[in-house]
């Protein structure tokens, strides 16, 4: 069986055999193309991503040479079309990449799954889901991979999605009371997204509901400060809600709500 696994360093195994190509332009042409699985990839696409907007003129030859090397790093399998994984279209590429190959098609999967339990009530679920899904991010998407314009577009969409994820965990976590399990977690993503303020607001919930009300106060303090200085605004208005009601000890899970997002 071969698998690909995107979510962190590029690697493609055949039967638990490591056959990742290793020259550079070689591992950018997967990348893309899995980013672009199961649909033909237009030749001029393949050199901006290769070459970034700057393709020499000997571009499709090169391009054709690196797919050639491409094909011959994929084993074929039984059941693959004529040609091998990668096949020749007269616009381009395309790469078949089958259901449950990809992480990042069961990255997409699992964080749906997730999503739909989260709004059926099942916090319980919804966590172990996306928990599940979470496990899958071993770093950066294509951490090892060089990224031209269309790479880089990619990675910045998915990291979103990570985000989103996390999100929702954290969310079916405090619905469970586990708010002590998700301090830290928040913490460091508070630090490395000062100008987010879902995470930020979290973190301010979380603090209060474990007694922390100096704590929270201070986190707000600090995201005020920074988006005065960083882009000269205030809070946002359900975080100004939010801080009333720390104040007031007041604060409930279900303040989550008054959070952009």
């Amino acid at each position: 069986m071969l698998t690909f696994s995107t979510l962190g360093p590029l690697c493609v195994r055949a039967d638990g055999h490591d056959v990742t190509p290793t020259a550079p332009k070689v591992r950018q042409l997967l990348a893309l193309l899995l980013a672009r699985r199961n649909t033909v990839v237009p030749l001029p696409a393949i050199a901006d991503e290769l070459w970034s907007h700057r393709p020499p003129r000997s571009s499709t030859g090169t391009v054709q040479t690196y797919a050639y090397q491409l094909r011959r790093a994929l084993p074929d399998e039984e059941g693959s079309p004529q040609g091998g994984r990668l096949t020749t279209h007269p616009q381009g590429y395309v790469l078949q990449v089958a259901t449950g190959e990809c992480d990042l098609d069961e990255f997409g999967l699992l964080t749906l799954k997730g999503q739909t339990a989260l709004a059926e009530d099942d916090s319980t679920g919804a966590a172990r889901i996306l928990e599940r899904a979470l496990e899958l991010w071993r770093g950066p998407l294509f951490a090892d991979v060089t990224q031209g314009p269309t790479l880089r577009g990619y990675a910045m969409r998915l990291d979103e999605l990570h985000l989103q994820a996390q999100e929702m965990r954290i969310t079916a976590q405090l619905r469970l009371g586990r708010h002590r399990h998700v301090v830290g977690e928040l913490k460091e993503l508070a630090c490395a997204y000062p100008l987010h303020e879902w995470f930020q607001g979290t973190l301010i919930i979380a603090l209060e509901r474990c007694g922390r009300r100096n704590e929270a106060l201070q986190t707000y303090q600090r995201l005020r400060e920074v988006l005065r200085e960083e882009l000269g605004l205030d809070p946002s208005p359900g975080l100004q809600r939010i801080r009333q009601h720390v104040l007031t000890d007041r604060i409930s899970v279900a303040d989550l709500d008054l959070l952009p997002g």
